[in-house]
């Protein structure tokens, strides 16, 4: 195998970094539409102010709103369908996303739909490709995701029982402002939630197919700083400088540098933790902490030097056992679960089984099949 895959780089986002940095929100907006669709969540943006300040740019700069809240953290299918109804009676001509990861996903199949007339779902389900979209302009409110600056998106199907991820350049974000403040108010559970989301992108890139050195020590430093940064900000949440340097690992973790020389990443984990947050509405954080060590010790054998050297340089071990033990005891540390037990699932071990087979969930590097299940799901217990 070439430690270096051939491999495509592009990414064209306006990445807009610092305190301050969407006190230019309204003028970019401006550039691309005159009536915004401003999508949010439940809340939580007018609460803590975030609302205010971006509908004060919008206005400042004369663009005309029109809203959709009430995206849900796990993202479904019908709130994407009726965004996208209300920005056609509306005729908006640009998104403004103002939220976390599910705000933003949701974002880009509205932008797409709008665009083309494709049915969200279809769009979802890989049978139509968009070949344009509605502007999307980004202010980020969760540090996790990484869909700030990537052409990614995923959405669930609670009807259908499917949630996919959808990768179109198209959905790529025009603008994205990333003011490390906005992520002050995060509560400690999502706050650390962010913290295994962004380490479970960085790892899923480093188990795709593909070894290239200098990415790996770079994905490594990213995790590093995580495991680092996050530990110190779970004491001190309202520390600036500690939410800046997850805000800045999230989006380096997926904005496409870990995925250069590798032939794609793997992926697995979070196949399986979307089918737990499917059938639970489990946070999406929640079942990456749960599902990665057992990953890792399903395949100890099967790839030991891949994650002996992972294990070394994260936590100064070559000992795999010992270094899964270190990365469970770190998302223990922050409050992530990492048994299904934690979060009172212990006994749904069949039901999660027969939902992995029906969506036939595996990696795009490392495969997976039923002897898999099974002892994965033994291992999260």
């Amino acid at each position: 195998m070439r430690k270096i895959e051939n491999f495509e780089a592009y990414n064209p986002v306006k990445l807009h970094f610092g305190k301050g940095v969407t006190d230019k929100l309204g003028d970019s907006v401006k550039n691309y539409g005159n009536k915004a669709l401003l999508v949010y969540g439940k809340g939580s943006v007018k609460q803590h102010g975030y609302y205010d300040i971006v509908v004060e740019q919008l206005k400042k700069a004369g663009v005309d709103i029109v809203e959709y809240p009430g995206i849900k953290p796990n993202p479904v299918i019908e709130d994407v369908r009726e965004a996208v109804k209300k920005g056609k009676e509306n005729n908006v001509d640009v998104i403004v996303a103002l939220g976390g990861g599910s705000v933003i996903d949701s974002s880009k199949i509205i932008a797409a739909s709008l665009a083309t007339g494709i049915e969200p779902w279809e769009i979802m389900m890989w049978q139509k490709h968009p070949d344009k979209s509605l502007p999307v302009i980004c202010v980020l409110t969760l540090a996790a995701t990484g869909t700030e600056m990537n052409a990614a998106a995923v959405v669930q199907n609670n009807e259908t029982g499917q949630k996919n991820g959808y990768v179109n350049p198209v959905l790529f974000p025009k603008e994205s402002f990333l003011d490390p403040s906005f992520t002050l108010t995060v509560p400690a559970d999502y706050t650390a939630y962010g913290i295994v989301d962004l380490i479970a992108h960085a790892l899923e890139n480093y188990f795709g197919k593909g070894e290239p050195p200098v990415i790996d020590a770079i994905t490594f430093e990213i995790i590093k700083n995580a495991v680092n940064s996050g530990e110190k900000l779970m004491k001190d949440l309202s520390n600036y400088n500690l939410r800046a340097d997850i805000m800045l690992d999230a989006t380096l973790a997926l904005n496409g540098l870990t995925q250069y020389g590798k032939a794609g990443g793997d992926w697995g984990v979070h196949a399986v933790g979307h089918e737990i947050s499917l059938l639970f509405d489990t946070p999406h954080g929640a079942t990456l902490s749960i599902v990665y060590p057992a990953w890792l010790k399903l395949h100890k054998n099967k790839i030991p030097g891949r994650i002996s050297k992972l294990t070394n340089a994260l936590f100064e071990t070559p000992d795999v056992d010992k270094g899964i033990l270190k990365l469970e005891e770190f998302f223990t540390s922050i409050g992530s679960p990492v048994r299904l037990s934690d979060i009172g699932l212990e006994n749904e071990t069949g039901k999660i089984f027969e939902q992995l087979r029906k969506n036939k969930v595996s990696g795009m590097n490392h495969q997976l099949n039923d002897e898999d299940y099974k002892t994965l799901l033994e291992l999260m217990r």
